[in-house]
């Protein structure tokens, strides 16, 4: 199978990795110093259980591709539409678009940009991180890969491509609601990031101050109530689930668009906060969570942006 990998951090870098160990013919489409390394001494995967080195191809632009598959896109949020543009030239009818971020907006942002019928719903559950560029390290948990087609049909299409995925060392599921998944994520990143991003504080103090407790209790009540609004069915049940994993894990931990907002780069705060604010305020459902955490860190995005 003829995989594009956009992307080369710990999402794209490890499942890519993992791909080509599979022996599918795996195209990463990076920029430096990520290209150079690669090219020169391979991508490096750090696990548990010892490490292992593939020599897959790397491009700078998609017109060096001449035939592409499937393209998985781990990149950041805000950078979708772009990069969409970048490949629509040489997209093919068969060729299959696989968001991989935490938000829930990836399917809309792309198919204002491609057809739909190229596009499929996902996402990733993993911990990793770029240990410098080209060396990618796996910190927790078996990886997994959750993706379906946008309208949940279990087609020829997508059981073949989760046939083709398992052969690989991660988990390649296709759940019967993709886009309850996909919230269920979307609750818990989008309950942490913003508010540990401002409060710069680690999950373990965030959950046991009193006050903070609260603010992410209410966070994930505001989520709830929009994603019913949208008819995705999120409950009370997960709720506590995602106060559950939040008291679960370690006290040292932070969310990743966190860690970009306290390193001044910028983040995902649009897709986030941003977008739990915005989509309240057009179905009548109020967020003032969201809303303060937003308009708190805008600034800060503004100027990661050199918007200030």
């Amino acid at each position: 199978m003829k995989i594009v990998v956009v992307g080369a951090g710990g999402v794209g870098g490890y499942f890519g990795a993992r791909l080509a160990e599979a022996g599918h013919n795996v195209t990463f489409v990076v920029r430096e110093p990520h290209f150079s390394i690669i090219l020169q001494d391979g991508l490096k995967i750090i696990h548990s259980e010892g490490e292992f080195t593939v020599h897959p191809k790397v491009v700078k632009d998609f017109k060096e591709i001449p035939d592409m598959d499937l393209i998985i896109l781990a990149i950041k949020s805000w950078q979708l539409q772009t990069v969409a543009e970048q490949f629509k030239p040489y997209l093919q009818k068969h060729t299959l678009v696989l968001p991989l971020q935490n938000g829930v907006g990836s399917v809309d942002k792309l198919s204002e940009v491609i057809p739909a019928k190229n596009i499929l719903a996902g996402f990733c559950k993993i911990v990793s991180k770029v240990e410098s560029p080209g060396i990618i390290r796996h910190l927790n948990f078996k990886p997994e890969i959750v993706f379906g087609e946008i309208d949940n049909s279990q087609t020829n299409r997508i059981l073949k491509l989760q046939q083709r995925l398992s052969k690989a060392n991660f988990v390649a599921t296709v759940p019967k609601d993709i886009h309850l998944e996909i919230w269920k994520k979307f609750l818990f990143i989008a309950t942490v990031s913003g508010l540990g991003g401002l409060t710069r504080m680690t999950m373990g103090v965030l959950r046991s101050e009193s006050y903070t407790r609260q603010l992410l209790e209410e966070s994930s009540k505001e989520i709830i109530a929009l994603a019913q609004a949208k008819g995705i069915g999120l409950s009370e049940e997960h709720f506590l689930m995602v106060m559950g994993v939040i008291d679960n894990l370690e006290p040292d931990t932070t969310a990743s668009v966190q860690r970009d907002i306290m390193a001044g780069k910028p983040s995902e705060l649009e897709d986030f906060n941003g977008y739990i604010m915005k989509e309240g305020r057009k179905l009548g459902v109020d967020t003032p969570t969201h809303a303060f955490t937003y308009y708190c860190l805008l600034p800060m995005e503004k100027k990661a942006r050199n918007l200030l």
